[in-house]
């Protein structure tokens, strides 16, 4: 009977661990990324593809694929692969670049009859990391404000009022987050993303 009671507690602790660090604990997953286009029209004029009050790449930019999942901690787990230029002498390279962040923006709640509210210019930034020869990266990190804080939980929802993640250069001394390269695409709820069969799944 002890060896069954034990058991059981072992099932019903692990069972807890899982409800934990499943899609109960998640915020946000990402499914897919764009690159950048560095102009858009304005009225017809040509303006700087500005999102959040964030300047684009100069050249147009790629990426291959991106998976990331953040959680309601404001921990964040990525993979990106082929940032790399898309224009210009240097197409197919990473150019310049040798480091990334990501910055979550949030939205606000809308008002009817908008379905999406406007976009915060307050970022939630990862620590940076390596950009490989190939445009590759991997992000272990956790989203942060400048007073340290990570993400409320109504920071935007799947449906219209969706946030914003840009991918990012690093630049300047101190190094900073500056141009976006490429933005993440917020997962389809309607298909299952338990895992991509490259080995990330869900972090």
């Amino acid at each position: 009977m002890k060896m069954k009671h034990f058991l059981a507690v072992a099932g019903l602790a692990a069972a807890g661990t899982a409800i934990a660090h499943g899609p109960a604990n998640v915020l946000f997953k990402f499914d897919g990324g764009t690159g950048v286009q560095p102009f858009r029209s304005n009225a017809g004029v040509p303006a700087l593809n500005t999102v959040a009050g964030v300047a684009p790449g100069g050249t147009p930019w790629l990426i291959r694929s991106f998976d990331a999942v953040i959680r309601k901690s404001g921990d964040v787990r990525a993979h990106g692969e082929g940032v790399l230029l898309a224009g210009g002498d240097g197409v197919g390279t990473r150019a310049g670049p040798r480091q990334v962040v990501l910055s979550l923006f949030c939205r606000n709640a809308p008002v009817p009859p908008a379905v999406a509210g406007t976009l915060q210019t307050t970022p939630f930034n990862s620590d940076p990391v390596d950009l490989d020869e190939n445009g590759d990266f991997d992000v272990r990190s956790k989203l942060t404000n400048a007073d340290g804080a990570t993400p409320p939980l109504d920071c935007g929802d799947t449906v219209d009022n969706r946030p914003v993640l840009l991918i990012r250069t690093m630049a300047g001394n101190p190094a900073a987050p500056a141009a976006w390269f490429a933005a993440g695409l917020l997962a389809d709820d309607k298909r299952d993303h338990g895992g991509h069969g490259d080995g990330h799944g869900d972090y």
